[in-house]
């Protein structure tokens, strides 16, 4: 019998119900979109701040990284070991620098020899005109900034002599990097070229590491590195780590702030449709009373209903928050975000609850005094 009840109501309050719904079901939606995007931000942003290049530092300790030529440096062995030492999966790339001040025909340059090999995943967002390597024997290699070619009249493929002191290096253009900063003002060659070149053999001026992770993730990795390097200086570069961590604790702010803000206004939607059903069924109400339905039952149905509705607003929002999740993601970060199937469950009891928050005047009704209801026909 209670069943039967519970199916007679939504069927003969259909179009009211319909209203409900209908506002739960695209609370359900933009909520679990919302909560997917949660889940997810954090990957994506940090694939977003990784193109931006390295976040972790190594230097000698109270070093000045000018670009010039070193006053102190270290062991490129060392730093290396220690790299391979203190192994973390998100290490994405990790290459030594050298800078020297030399020239290049009358003009002088800053020579930063590194390992151009990883210079595309430590630095993804340098737009390259060429090639990273050259086709020639690697070490001949030498890849020069926007400006420096512009200065020096040099295209790909062209050859450039670099001169420190009294010796001499012949390198051909493998690329033309326009990177937007003091890269563009610099010839990268390979490392052990600029240390020939600066008669400095095993030596780095610093180490640049590109790692992905949180800001919390990323500092426990450098306390660890600091630990196998007591000799050097540890650290995350602050302008990167710390944006990233600011950002994502203002996007999931904002996140939450639209949820709570979402799911009051759909509580208060509900809540108005309620409203105008328990003034509509308030004469059910006393004729049920009146043949000696207890208040618990009578409540009981109308929260079993609301529930009903909660439960269906859930599931069908779910599905649609779904595809609305990807559209966010391909819109906002290029690709679309993975889904969490334990948003599902969630979506579904945040819907219920908020549908029986909103079914506050039906639970009134178990008030309704009969005779004053029969009194009224």
């Amino acid at each position: 019998m209670f069943w039967r009840l519970l199916w007679k109501l939504l069927r003969g309050s259909g179009g009211r119900l319909a209203v409900a719904i209908l506002a739960l079901v695209s609370c359900a939606m933009v909520v679990s979109a919302l909560l997917n995007l949660e889940f997810d931000i954090e990957r994506k942003l940090t694939q977003e701040f990784r193109t931006l290049g390295a976040n972790l530092l190594i230097s000698p300790r109270n070093a000045q990284i000018t670009g010039s030529s070193p006053a102190e440096v270290m062991t490129e062995s060392e730093v290396s070991a220690a790299i391979q030492s203190v192994k973390d999966p998100n290490v994405i790339a990790a290459a030594p620098f050298l800078y020297v001040v030399g020239s290049a025909p009358n003009t002088p340059v800053v020579i930063a020899g590194t390992n151009l090999e990883e210079l595309p995943r430590l630095e993804p967002a340098w737009r390259i005109e060429g090639e990273w390597k050259s086709s020639q024997a690697q070490q001949t290699a030498c890849l020069v900034g926007r400006n420096v070619a512009q200065q020096l009249k040099l295209a790909v493929g062209s050859s450039v002599s670099l001169t420190y002191w009294k010796k001499n290096a012949q390198l051909e253009v493998a690329g033309i990097i326009d990177a937007g900063g003091a890269e563009d003002n610099q010839v990268f060659v390979e490392l052990a070229e600029a240390q020939d070149l600066a008669g400095l053999p095993g030596q780095i001026s610093f180490a640049q590491l590109s790692v992905s992770g949180t800001t919390t993730g990323i500092s426990h990795y450098a306390a660890r590195l600091a630990a196998a390097l007591p000799a050097y200086e540890v650290k995350p570069i602050r302008q990167i780590t710390e944006a990233e961590g600011d950002l994502l604790s203002r996007i999931r702010l904002l996140i939450v702030s639209m949820i709570v803000l979402i799911s009051a206004l759909t509580a208060l939607c509900v809540l108005g449709t309620m409203a105008a059903l328990a003034m509509e069924r308030r004469q059910d109400v006393g004729l049920m009373k009146a043949l000696g339905g207890s208040i618990a039952r009578i409540v009981t149905l109308f929260m079993a209903e609301v529930g009903v509705l909660g439960a269906a607003g859930g599931f069908i929002g779910a599905i649609l928050g779904f595809e609305l999740s990807r559209w966010m993601g391909q819109r906002v970060f290029g690709q679309a975000i993975s889904w969490r199937w334990e948003i599902f469950p969630w979506t579904i009891i945040l819907m219920v609850a908020i549908a029986l928050a909103g079914a506050l005047p039906l639970r009134l009704l178990g008030k309704v005094k009969p005779a004053i209801i029969f009194r009224e026909q």
